[in-house]
């Protein structure tokens, strides 16, 4: 009897699977929490923030997610959702008259993409992972000179 109820609610998808709606529909949506769902075709990083498109052109995506930097910890590798399909829920917000939804936690995602792993060690947001933060290296074969003093001119005193 525990097996079947097991089963039934392994193959019964969560309540809230049903109430995706397909990226393209989010702007219909703005103001509103939903779960919204699509294929992800890139993650693209920038300075200040991660970006999941669900267009190969993004300027014409009618929606996307936003990682800011300082969230990023808490969301996991992103990078590793580039190609899956996703499940997010959040407030459908508008920016730049496209619908996003901003992803500061894990807890915001479903499906296949709940399974984020999370960042390496040596990830740098700045640096998009080419360098570990808190490690400093001098510059070899820098000579370190001191600058002359221009000699002043001597002061003539009458006498």
């Amino acid at each position: 009897m525990k097996s079947l109820i097991a089963a039934a609610l392994l193959l019964t998808p969560p309540a809230f699977c049903a109430d995706c709606i397909p990226f393209d529909q989010a702007p219909k949506h703005i103001g509103e929490t939903h779960c919204v769902t699509g294929k992800v075709v890139r993650v693209h990083a920038s300075r200040k923030a991660h970006y999941l498109d669900f267009c190969e052109d993004y300027r014409l995506c009618p929606f996307s997610v936003v990682i800011f930097s300082h969230d990023i910890k808490n969301v996991g590798d992103v990078r590793q959702l580039s190609g899956k399909m996703i499940e997010i829920h959040g407030e459908i917000k508008e920016y730049n008259d496209r619908a996003e939804i901003i992803l500061d936690s894990r807890k915001q995602l479903s499906g296949q993409a709940a399974l984020l792993p999370p960042l390496p060690k040596s990830f740098d947001v700045e640096q998009r992972g080419h360098f570990s933060a808190g490690t400093f290296r001098s510059k070899k074969g820098r000579a370190t000179s001191k600058k002359k003093q221009t000699p002043t001119l001597p002061i003539e005193i009458p006498e």
